[in-house]
């Protein structure tokens, strides 16, 4: 009895229950610790994710950019088949640049009127980010390696970085893929509509 009596005794003594209080603590600490590990290492991949999210689709149009530029399209299909004329801004014959800044014009945009000027304007895009209404830069026979010609992008597919492009061509107002003639004089692309 005496035994059980210090025993008990010995259970309840303030060293006791300190030691027993600080193993708990310990756990506790430790549980905790890893709670918050887990907390924010599922955080910062939370943020990982957030950011080559936003990497993946930087400069990506929003709602209300992507209907504009459809509208651009539909304004420049419009004038498919018109005549190309140098030096003409259009409405009824154009030159190359002369069409991309009357279809931008229509939506309040202000182009230059030479596609040397225009190659200035707006953000340079890369080739695999392309959008539609993105404007689209080429050497020309007479312009050598500078920019000689611009066309409007109608559609780019960002795993391959083909696209399809409006211009007005020397037979008209087209549409064109970026292969053969114009592949080899591909120079670069601007954005105008954020």
């Amino acid at each position: 009895m005496i035994v059980a009596a210090s025993f008990g005794a010995a259970a309840q003594s303030p060293s006791m229950r300190s030691l027993h209080s600080k193993a708990h603590k310990d756990q506790l600490a430790n549980v905790k610790s890893r709670l918050d590990m887990t907390v924010i290492s599922d955080r910062l991949k939370e943020d990982v994710a957030r950011r080559e999210a936003a990497v993946a689709g930087e400069g990506s149009l929003s709602a209300e950019g992507l209907t504009l530029a459809n509208d651009l399209i539909k304004e420049a299909r419009t004038h498919l088949g018109k005549r190309y004329r140098a030096g003409s801004k259009g409405p009824s014959t154009f030159d190359c640049s002369g069409f991309s800044s009357y279809v931008y014009r229509q939506f309040g945009y202000s182009l230059s009127s030479s596609s040397k000027a225009q190659y200035t304007q707006g953000r340079p895009v890369e080739r695999k980010k392309l959008q539609i209404g993105d404007l689209v830069f080429f050497t020309s026979r007479r312009s050598g390696s500078s920019v000689g010609h611009v066309g409007i992008v109608v559609n780019a597919d960002p795993q391959t970085g083909d696209f399809k492009f409006i211009h007005a061509a020397r037979t008209g107002i087209k549409v064109d893929d970026c292969k053969g003639y114009y592949e080899g004089r591909y120079l670069g692309a601007r954005r105008i509509i954020e």
